[in-house]
């Protein structure tokens, strides 16, 4: 089982609209630099996706995989994982909890386990999560207050 990694940051918008964001998948590749293509495979009859279909190209990391969603009905927390191994991950499950601020803004934990097809040592795996984490939620960060 691979380490949980864990990451918050705070956005100048209401969590409704930090989870609108989240959940609109087939917008990534105009926002998340190293996704090149988000393809919903699957939804559930609320038209929320539960399949996501990723092609991820940041360089010297590509790959390919699908992930799974589900969803807090509240959408305060949205979490997936890994429907089947790709070329660089045995596993991946992951969530973000969304929570409103007295101020109006929201603050979103970003939780991420990775495990890996590859060998990495533990240190650059570390770093390479903390890199992906700090990523992610500045990308959301820029792309909800930027809406």
């Amino acid at each position: 089982m691979a380490d949980t990694s864990t990451q918050s940051i705070v956005i100048d918008a209401p969590p409704e609209r930090v989870a609108a964001v989240i959940a609109d998948f087939a917008r990534y590749p105009e926002w998340v630099a190293a996704v090149k293509s988000a393809e919903v495979v699957e939804e559930y009859e609320d038209g929320y996706a539960s399949q996501v279909h990723f092609v991820l190209d940041s360089g010297p990391v590509t790959d390919e995989y699908t992930l799974q969603y589900a969803y807090a009905e509240d959408l305060s927390r949205i979490e997936w994982s890994l429907t089947a191994p790709s070329k660089m991950q045995k596993q991946q499950d992951g969530s973000y909890d969304i929570s409103a601020n007295p101020d109006g803004t929201s603050t979103v934990t970003y939780s991420l386990a990775v495990e890996l097809a590859i060998g990495m040592l533990g240190m650059f795996k570390r770093k390479a999560e903390k890199m992906i984490m700090d990523t992610a939620l500045k990308e959301l960060k820029r792309r909800v207050e930027g809406a």
